[in-house]
């Protein structure tokens, strides 16, 4: 199978057979052979009758229901752990990412040999308040911090090789992040597209502000676990042996201080040093001993339920190993 595309939704009911049109109107016009994979992560509205009936029609439709709604990162995990096709495409049900843009995503990875290729909605037409301006100093702050040099790191429109998709795991809300996510398993040749983005047509948007608040706080959280995600002793117990040394010398200071220096001077309670001495070597414990937890954790972490299927249409059971 040439290509998958690989689309996440909730409460589309309005765009998905239009959509569904001009992708596979798309995908007969360049002779590809596909697979359309709708994730409907927990719709309550009709959008799973809709997907149904579109299977019905085309066979190369496929879909996974979710029981409730699990998030975007986890529907992603699904359609990457589902799909076929050696080029992976991924876009947003919304119609504001053009399915013209496919072959060329797809001649970028197959031709080109990029492993990733994002989107960069270099013009968009959202609030230039409320979600371009966060989103320009979002992406700012993750080429800063991730070192990966891409415009738009949330565009929904992605294509991937499919190694890539099989070897990565997006979870919690961590599908912003799936170039860092790529770039942490090895995978550098990253590349970008400038692609059209289209007024949504109908309904409104799922994401709020709370998004950008988000996005910031899983920036933290993917800095942190790519550089010591595998090693918390060596962030954590570093820190804590130095506050504990500090600690540590400024008791050493008071009791040489007060054995031999100035016995009759004022208690060492009273002075603000055994006060620093005791808060630092307070905290070099604690920080010590996070780091022995977090390896700890990390040696006897098992595999946990992320999300729920409740149906699926033309997915068969068997399962397929990949490796990079």
């Amino acid at each position: 199978m040439n290509l998958s595309v690989v689309i996440p939704l909730l409460n589309e009911e309005e765009s998905l057979k239009e959509l569904h049109d001009w992708i596979a109107n798309v995908m007969q016009s360049n002779h590809f052979l596909y697979e359309i994979l709708f994730i409907d992560d927990g719709s309550t509205d009709d959008s799973w009758s809709i997907i149904s009936s579109l299977a019905q029609r085309n066979p190369s439709v496929k879909g996974i229901r979710f029981q409730r709604n699990f998030g975007k990162s986890q529907a992603l995990h699904a359609g990457f752990k589902a799909v076929k096709g050696d080029v992976v495409v991924t876009m947003d049900a919304d119609l504001q990412d053009n399915p013209e843009e496919i072959p060329e995503l797809y001649k970028m990875i197959h031709e080109e040999g990029f492993e990733l290729v994002s989107g960069w909605k270099k013009k968009r037409y959202d609030s230039i308040l409320f979600k371009n301006l966060p989103s320009k100093l979002f992406n700012w702050a993750a080429r800063r911090t991730s070192g990966v040099k891409l415009h738009d790191f949330n565009c929904g429109l992605k294509a991937y090789d499919k190694k890539v998709v099989k070897n990565i795991e997006v979870s919690g809300e961590m599908h912003r992040y799936i170039p860092v996510l790529a770039k942490n398993a090895g995978f550098s040749n990253i590349g970008e597209k400038v692609v059209q983005h289209q007024a949504r047509k109908y309904g409104k948007t799922k994401f709020g502000m709370e998004r950008f608040i988000n996005g910031f706080l899983d920036l933290i959280t993917i800095w942190f676990v790519s550089k010591f995600g595998k090693r918390p002793m060596h962030l954590f117990g570093a820190w804590g042996v130095l506050m504990f040394v500090i600690g540590f010398g400024f008791a050493l200071y008071l009791g040489i201080d007060k054995l031999f220096i100035n016995p009759t001077g004022r208690l060492i309670t009273s002075r603000p040093q055994f006060y620093i001495a005791l808060t630092s070597m307070l905290i070099g414990s604690q920080l010590f001993l996070a780091g022995f937890l977090g390896e700890m954790i990390i040696r006897s972490k098992k595999n946990e339920a992320r999300y729920t299927v409740s149906e699926e249409i033309n997915l068969s059971n068997q399962k397929e190993q990949y490796s990079s």
